[in-house]
């Protein structure tokens, strides 16, 4: 347009190169995803537990650190959970800005001013004895969803003073829920898989050695104790039409029992040593090839003699008639030593 004034800043090729990455910013950013994978790693190894939220049953897990924290919560139709590290857990407490880790509670807190790690430490005492069946008298949740996401509602007291907190899940993506859930489950199911079968040989070897005693001319004192032969089987048969129905029906509330959830703690404990492991040798591996690159720095080149000698073979004309080809010196022979009897 004709009297238009073009800011140079939005002329082609005038875009400002992005500035470099100040290194204790670099540091920071680093320092929050190691951070953040630990608390995942953390997350990990908790067990999940039944809650209930009015007449809703969930299952739950959190984790919380210095540096943030975790929750995890499903109602086996869906899975959510909220990940906030410490910065984010002072600005929606609003934070102040000097000095950095003081922060303020929230609409309903405006009077309570805490540190962020202590404003952590309390959102620790609040959950975790809800998840251990334990929930203060002082305490109350509610659990509202959507179908953006779940939030959880969390009022209590802190110093004598009203204190209101807000989990704002989002639904959790496939593989969070798959190594929280899926994987671990299905391990577990392999686990109690080979335990029973172990179960199985002991009990047919303990028949064996009744039926060597009974052979040898071994009773027993007291009759009540006599037991039948173990016919793995018939045992199958009876648990899948008597104990299977029983269980299903307990409802969904007792998904994990305190001997499920150990067996889930330490089957998540391996995998996040195997995870370590799998780090480790793709760290080794990665540092390998820089170290051969350290020590020779480059492959082995011709020398210059040989590289001149070739270079002259190439780019010399042919030799002509007239020139005489030069012959290779003899080399003179060695004359014999003369002794007394030559």
């Amino acid at each position: 347009m004709p009297g238009a004034v073009v800011c140079p800043r939005l002329r082609l090729g005038a875009a400002r190169k992005p500035e470099p990455l100040h290194p204790l910013a670099a540091r920071s950013s680093c320092s929050r995803m190691e951070g953040s994978e630990e608390l995942e790693n953390s997350l990990l190894t908790q067990p999940w537990a039944s809650v209930c939220f009015g007449k809703s049953t969930f299952l739950a897990k959190v984790c919380f650190r210095d540096t943030g924290y975790i929750l995890l919560i499903s109602d086996l139709t869906g899975v959510w959970y909220e990940s906030a590290d410490a910065e984010a857990v002072g600005q929606r407490s609003k934070c102040c800005a000097v000095p950095p880790n003081l922060a303020f509670s929230q609409e309903l807190n405006k009077r309570l001013t805490v540190h962020v790690s202590s404003f952590l430490n309390h959102l620790c005492n609040l959950m975790c004895p809800l998840l251990a069946g334990q929930s203060g008298a002082t305490t109350a949740f509610s659990c509202h969803r959507s179908p953006s996401g779940l939030r959880l509602h969390v009022k209590s007291e802190l110093s004598g003073l009203p204190f209101c907190w807000d989990f704002h899940c989002c639904p959790a993506p496939l593989d969070m829920v798959s190594r929280h859930l899926v994987r671990p489950l299905i391990q577990m199911n392999l686990v109690l898989q080979c335990q029973v079968q172990e179960l199985i040989s002991l009990l047919l070897q303990k028949d064996a050695e009744i039926e060597d005693y009974r052979e040898s001319g071994a009773t027993l004192s007291r009759d009540r104790l006599r037991t039948e032969p173990f016919q793995e089987e018939m045992f199958q048969q009876n648990f899948m039409a008597e104990t299977l129905p029983r269980i299903c029906s307990a409802g969904e509330g007792q998904a994990f029992a305190s001997a499920l959830q150990q067996l889930y703690t330490a089957v998540t404990q391996q995998e996040v040593k195997q995870a370590r492991k799998r780090h480790c040798s793709e760290d080794d591996v990665d540092t390998a090839p820089t170290a051969e690159t350290v020590k020779h720095p480059h492959s082995p080149a011709a020398s210059q003699e040989d590289e001149t000698t070739s270079s002259s073979e190439r780019t010399s004309p042919a030799s002509s008639p007239s020139q005489k080809p030069r012959l290779p010196a003899a080399k003179a022979k060695p004359k014999k030593a003369k002794g007394l009897f030559s």
